[in-house]
């Protein structure tokens, strides 16, 4: 066994709560401290410390913020959040927030669930926000960071997303259109981008950036 600690950040989520099952089942991994707002109950399993904390008090984050891996799959809808300036300090800030108190702590790599597209200079201000996350993360001091821009995701949510929903089922209607460099657009389920987060920083593959079918191409060698 690796006896590794991972941390995650996030772990409610479709993809959080599909890398927290892959964590606890996993060999790699001897320990998991799982923050949340609210108490999950999956704290039951003996390999999870689950910490309900107030993210914005930094000083209780960093007494218990520390281990080996850091997963961070955090993120926010306009309707959800309120406002731009809402998502901004979700899904941009508290990410970064986060990281570099890990990285203080000692923690040495790193994966983050970030978009498809994302860009600090996108006009639209979701891959905007989304980008701006990905610079501040790459500022910091890990061994490995592992950005991750997943496609439309499949898997059960906890919530219902109606325009995920006619997404999907675009997706699965031109799915045999998407090859060669359209292959990223591809619909990818949330279980491969937990398991491609994961391989990444056991592997510690050399790059920062990891488009949707990279992705699946790695999911497909996860053991």
């Amino acid at each position: 066994m690796v006896n590794r600690v991972a941390v995650i950040i996030g772990s409610t989520g479709l993809i959080g709560n599909l890398l927290l099952e892959e964590l606890i089942h996993s060999e790699k991994y001897s320990r998991i401290k799982s923050f949340v707002r609210q108490p999950t109950g999956i704290a039951a399993d003996p390999k999870v410390e689950e910490y309900s904390v107030d993210f914005s008090d930094k000083d209780l984050i960093a007494q218990k913020l520390a281990g080996d891996d850091l997963f961070i799959c955090v993120g926010t809808t306009i309707k959800k959040s309120g406002s731009v300036k809402k998502m901004e300090e979700i899904d941009r800030d508290l990410p970064i927030k986060i990281a570099a108190i890990a990285s203080t702590n000692g923690v040495k790599r790193i994966a983050v669930v970030s978009s498809m597209g994302a860009s600090p200079g996108s006009k639209n201000y979701y891959l905007r926000i989304k980008g701006e996350m990905e610079e501040g993360i790459k500022k910091l001091n890990f061994e490995n960071i592992a950005i991750v821009r997943p496609s439309m995701l499949l898997g059960e949510r906890n919530e219902k997303r109606t325009g995920e929903v006619v997404g999907k089922i675009v997706m699965k209607t031109f799915k045999p259109l998407l090859v060669g460099k359209l292959k990223k657009y591809r619909a990818i389920h949330g279980k491969d981008v937990a398991r491609a987060m994961i391989d990444i920083l056991q592997k510690e593959y050399v790059k920062n950036v990891y488009e949707s079918d990279e992705l699946q191409d790695i999911a497909g060698l996860y053991k």
